[in-house]
């Protein structure tokens, strides 16, 4: 007897799935075309394999099923058949995008014009200083060039792993210091560069958002590069971003991209409040000289543009080499309340709690962006 494909496609029509009360064929639970192997000595059996894709992997029928398929094959193609069956699960579907990240409250986008500001460093002290004060927080490093969170909360050599959740693969992110944390810096290598065009940069994001399970989150913090790229109008098609803050230094080029920044979201198709700026490196202190006061990079450039756009100035950073430091060590600032930059950081999610509170109160929220 010879055997061909489409002989155990007949049998298997005649298997009934009992979650579908169909054939495993009408169901469209056999997932490739069975393959055929002829004997190669006499005396051998013929080799069946087939492959069939049920629902989920906890699937009520799937022993019987399989049960039943070997049978079905044997009764049509000889007792003396090898049969193989492997099993394979469907997937869940991703979410749609106004169903994405149903367990988190706010959405907090840290923004800057440029580079080179401490937007980063800002971003990550945020995050802890939020867990510091009990809120539940997840922390997206959404710089898929040049991401720098997992240097920052020293966790470079970690890699995430996939959890069964809802019929879904789901990316478990690393948890440290209090915070959620994934960046795309724990799939790549940190000594290479990311080769990449928009469009898989943006795939890999929409991944990092939509497939990995951030549960329920008071505040999700989004640390996104500089400037205003693709990247960002992903963000905006993404997620309904509840305010963004800007962070510049107080010097006048960085205050001019800062204003592209802010026109960013206050732009009429995106409609994205502005929670306030921060100041990062608003002046010098020389540790022997703690009391003293150097304005490096200008005088209260932010506190002004605030006063200009008509928003919050949310903080004032001093540039202080115990920031730089313990951002390079994976120790961020705001793990130490008792220091001055410690409190700076506490003081600054104080005032970001309080102005998306503000926000939420009296303002609607805000809806993704459907331009392309």
């Amino acid at each position: 007897m010879t055997l061909y494909p489409q002989l155990i496609m007949d049998a298997l029509a005649t298997v009934t799935y009992a979650g579908t009360k169909k054939s495993l064929v009408e169901s469209g639970m056999v997932a490739d075309t069975p393959s055929v192997a002829a004997p190669s000595t006499e005396g051998e059996p013929w080799h069946v394999k087939v492959v069939l894709e049920f629902p989920r992997d906890t699937d009520p029928f799937l022993r019987s099923t399989v049960k039943a398929a070997e049978a079905a094959i044997k009764y049509h193609c000889g007792q003396d058949v090898e049969v193989e069956i492997a099993t394979e699960f469907k997937s869940a579907p991703r979410p749609s995008v106004e169903q994405l990240l149903p367990g988190v409250k706010n959405i907090i986008a840290v923004s800057s014009g440029k580079g080179g500001v401490g937007k980063s460093t800002v971003s990550a002290n945020l995050a802890i200083a939020l867990a510091r004060l009990g809120y539940k927080v997840g922390l997206l490093d959404t710089d898929i060039f040049g991401p720098s969170m997992p240097k920052m909360f020293d966790v470079e050599d970690e890699r995430p792993y996939a959890v069964k959740k809802d019929g879904r693969d789901l990316i478990c992110p690393i948890e440290k210091y209090g915070v959620k944390l994934l960046s795309i810096g724990f799939f790549v290598s940190p000594t290479t560069a990311t080769l990449w065009r928009g469009g898989m940069a943006t795939s890999a994001l929409k991944q990092l958002i939509a497939d990995a399970d951030w549960g329920e989150l008071d505040y999700f913090i989004l640390d996104t590069p500089p400037g205003t790229s693709d990247i960002h109008l992903t963000l905006l098609q993404t997620l309904p971003i509840t305010g963004a803050v800007i962070v510049s230094t107080p010097q006048q080029v960085a205050l001019a991209d800062a204003r592209k920044g802010i026109d960013m979201y206050r732009n009429e198709k995106v409609n994205v409040p502005i929670l306030g700026l921060i100041e990062n490196m608003a002046w010098f202190t020389p540790a022997e000289l703690p009391e003293n006061k150097y304005y490096i990079f200008g005088r209260e450039g932010c506190k002004a543009l605030a006063q200009e756009m008509d928003v919050p100035l949310l903080a004032q950073i001093p540039l202080v080499q115990s920031i730089c430091d313990s951002g390079d060590a994976g120790t961020p600032a705001a793990l130490s309340s008792d220091t001055a930059t410690g409190l700076a950081f506490i003081n600054l999610a104080q005032a970001v709690v309080t102005v998306v509170n503000r926000r939420n109160k009296e303002q609607p929220a805000t809806k993704i962006v459907g331009m392309k």
